[in-house]
């Protein structure tokens, strides 16, 4: 299967497997970006790309800059147009818009970031035995962001061929996974004029037919990175000259999922990457994690955020190793907008290949719910939608794939929304 240079042309699931074949994780979506600036421009939308999308400074888990540069570098080789490639420096990412009357500002809110997982290469899983998995080693699209910018690309041609009363914005955002993305997007103050707003999932384990209206309360998260650095030592030699950082970790570890939960609301705790290269004679001089909080309300975020440093600084001390921790990502929470989550319905209604309609609350966390607050902040409304498809195996997992149909009812459905919205 040969690369796009283009999407001119393309139908909607040719280009959500191309996307799926040259999968790009969060902040080095260079490709991605720029194909997606091409088609947007190509339609008529006045394109943003690079640092003019986001704040640069609130960015979150960002890559070292030479992962950055090669990824920049593999989208040139792979045909990515360099007009779009060259303007945005080193940031991804697109926000389009196009005005076609006097009416509100409608926006539509798409991901487009890949997870950093190997996918499946074996012929039990579509992709592969059709020849669109990713050639990206360690990077996948395994949450269907691939098909969250096919929706948007198909959106954006609907409304460039019929416009409406309004003007409509599109938000390509970089860096979903790990929620480093949403809030640097959201305050780049190009949220701000948005009067209504929309944002898209699909799967999430609802089948291809059903939509959902409102996926409503996400979890707020953080995520941060801890570095232990200690003193190395000859373990059988010297053992009291060493200062353990993999000690520190554990000691760590454990009592991270030893906070006391809240008596206020859900909250969570995980410690999901723990990294020591060692030799097992030596004691260890540094010890390396990434530790996840969660809170039903952002005050529940915030309390478990600070009672987790509070742990790692003091396993620190225990041990007398040094620390530094950093956040890797961060989401907050919302609630969804009833007069949005309505017209969202009666969208669904109209559309004859949704045979469900139904709300659920998340589960989950998601950073579009920075873009979400931002506009309803700014005294604007919105909802995030889910677009159901029968995918044969669950989100983040080696096997998963997009029932495709989904990217065609999603089109439909939030076409129909923007519509009534104006």
């Amino acid at each position: 299967m040969d690369a796009l240079h283009s999407f001119e042309g393309q139908t909607l699931r040719a280009i959500r497997r191309d996307l799926h074949r040259h999968a790009e994780a969060g902040w080095k979506e260079f490709r991605t970006s720029a194909l997606l600036a091409a088609e947007l421009d190509g339609l008529g939308y006045d394109v943003l790309v690079g640092e003019d999308t986001v704040a640069p400074d609130e960015r979150m888990g960002v890559p070292p800059a030479d992962e950055v540069a090669a990824a920049k570098e593999r989208a040139r080789e792979a045909g990515a147009p360099a007009e779009y490639l060259d303007a945005m420096g080193d940031v991804t990412g697109v926000i389009a818009t196009r005005e076609f009357g006097d009416g509100p500002t409608i926006g539509l809110r798409t991901d487009i970031d890949a997870l950093e997982r190997q996918e499946a290469m074996d012929d039990d899983h579509r992709p592969a035995a059709e020849g669109f998995a990713s050639v990206h080693p360690g990077e996948m699209h395994a949450c269907g962001h691939d098909a969250h910018a096919a929706i948007g690309v198909g959106v954006a041609r609907a409304f460039a061929e019929s416009g409406f009363d309004g003007t409509l914005k599109f938000f390509f955002q970089s860096a979903e996974e790990g929620g480093r993305g949403g809030k640097p997007m959201a305050e780049s103050g190009h949220l701000d004029d948005v009067d209504r707003l929309l944002a898209v999932h699909v799967g999430l384990d609802e089948p291809t037919g059903t939509v959902v209206s409102s996926y409503d309360a996400p979890l707020s998260n953080a995520k941060v990175d801890v570095t232990f650095s200690g003193e190395p030592a000859h373990a059988g030699g010297e053992p009291h000259a060493g200062r353990n950082a993999l000690q520190a970790a554990t000691a760590a570890i454990g009592n991270l999922y030893g906070i006391a939960r809240h008596g206020d609301g859900a909250t969570r705790v995980n410690v999901g990457r723990v990294s020591a290269d060692n030799a097992q004679n030596v004691v260890c001089e540094e010890a390396t994690m990434r530790v996840e909080v969660r809170g039903e309300t952002h005050d529940l975020n915030e309390y478990m955020l600070g009672r987790a440093r509070e742990v790692v600084d003091g396993a620190a001390t225990m041990h007398d190793v040094d620390v530094e921790a950093s956040l890797y990502g961060k989401t907050t929470t919302f609630r969804n907008d009833d007069a949005v989550v309505d017209v969202v319905e009666a969208a669904a209604e109209a559309t004859p290949s949704v045979d469900r309609i139904i709300e659920k609350e998340f589960g989950g966390s998601e950073d579009a719910s920075y873009l979400i607050r931002r506009v309803q902040d700014q005294g604007g409304t919105a909802t995030y939608l889910g677009v159901g498809a029968s995918n044969p195996s669950g989100h983040h997992t080696a096997y998963f794939d997009v029932d495709e149909d989904a990217i065609d009812v999603g089109v439909d459905v939030i076409v129909d929304a923007i519509g009534r919205l104006a």
